[in-house]
């Protein structure tokens, strides 16, 4: 069962119904956790949502609880296979998945934005990626910043992918998780116009809505945070997959993330959740007029900023660590 929620808008300015997905992976299929994307991509269009968006990681999961193996100086073998099985479930970008998630904005007719595990060669990236309703693909964002032991998986996404894209629902990007809390990286996007800022998280913490909040009145901005709701089932059983530290305390139907995907206003009103009941989809009609009063008060980049005295430069050409010369003289050609 997924519940929906709707909140009323001001009927004089303009609205967008948005839907944020709180539902787990199918962990180490990624074919099945495609179909299942769809399942919900098409309960949210029913309910006529424009813009619809997926967790952190929805597609090649979210590893919680797995260490790979790792202590300090050593790998073990079973996580070099656990990883081998991780890279194995990620997927190319752009690639046959992609092209699918394309195809499903276009049937439904959304804004799609979707978390995925990226793999470039042997490295996996944590990334966002970002569709229209003509079915286009129009790019992504790789997290800048992998959190604790997500850093033994996940490479590091620089300068060259926090885009901010211009819609006909209004400006949308993306942060994801943790790098939600990195002052400069919420300014570039906020110097990029961001009027939807969609935050894909695992944070199910209670003290996470404080940053949603927060960012919401900081941005003069809409923000839609979607978390995966998890049970211990929800993973491979064990022996395959541990949660360490923890696995005996478990049981099938133990709770390992509790979703709170919640959606919030620029004024700081929180529109719909959050919910930590279990799968479901959370909607509201987002008044995009509550942008220009919020922003009457507060614009961060504009005239509550202080350009003379605190500034911020961002490099955002792609950082390659090898680059050939013989290309640069043929580009250059």
């Amino acid at each position: 069962m997924f519940a929906e929620v709707n909140m009323g808008a001001d009927s004089s300015a303009p609205t967008v119904r948005a839907t944020v997905v709180q539902a787990s992976t199918v962990f180490y299929d990624t074919p099945a956790t495609l179909d299942k994307a769809e399942r919900l991509l098409a309960e949210a269009a029913g309910y006529g949502s424009q813009l619809v968006v997926f967790p952190e990681a929805f597609v090649g999961g979210y590893p919680r609880g797995s260490n790979f193996g790792v202590t300090i100086g050593n790998r073990t073998a079973k996580g070099k296979e656990d990883f081998r099985k991780y890279h194995a479930s990620a997927i190319d970008v752009p690639g046959p998945e992609v092209d699918r998630l394309a195809a499903m904005a276009g049937k439904y007719k959304v804004y799609l934005v979707m978390g995925v595990i990226e793999r470039d060669g042997y490295t996996l990236y944590c990334t966002v990626l970002f569709f229209d309703p003509q079915g286009h693909y129009l790019g992504k964002h790789r997290k800048v910043m992998p959190t604790s032991l997500e850093r033994i998986i996940w490479g590091f996404g620089d300068g060259s992918t926090i885009p901010v894209f211009e819609t006909q629902i209004g400006k949308i990007g993306a942060a994801i998780c943790w790098e939600n809390r990195m002052p400069l990286l919420r300014t570039a996007m906020y110097a990029k116009g961001v009027e939807i800022y969609c935050a894909p998280t695992a944070d199910s913490r209670e003290v996470w809505q404080a940053s949603m909040t927060h960012i919401a009145l900081e941005g003069g901005c809409f923000v839609l945070s979607a978390n995966q709701f998890c049970r211990r089932k929800d993973y491979p059983p064990p022996p395959e997959y541990l949660f360490s530290g923890t696995e005996q305390d478990l049981t099938p139907d133990s709770v390992v993330c509790a979703g709170g995907s919640v959606i919030i206003s620029p004024s700081g009103t929180v529109l719909a959740g959050p919910n930590y009941d279990g799968e479901a989809l959370i909607s509201a009609d987002l008044d995009l007029g509550e942008i220009a009063r919020a922003k009457f008060d507060f614009d961060v980049v504009g005239h509550y900023s202080r350009p003379e005295v605190l500034s911020l430069i961002v490099r955002d050409h792609p950082a390659k660590p090898v680059t050939f010369t013989s290309a640069s003289e043929k580009t250059e050609d």
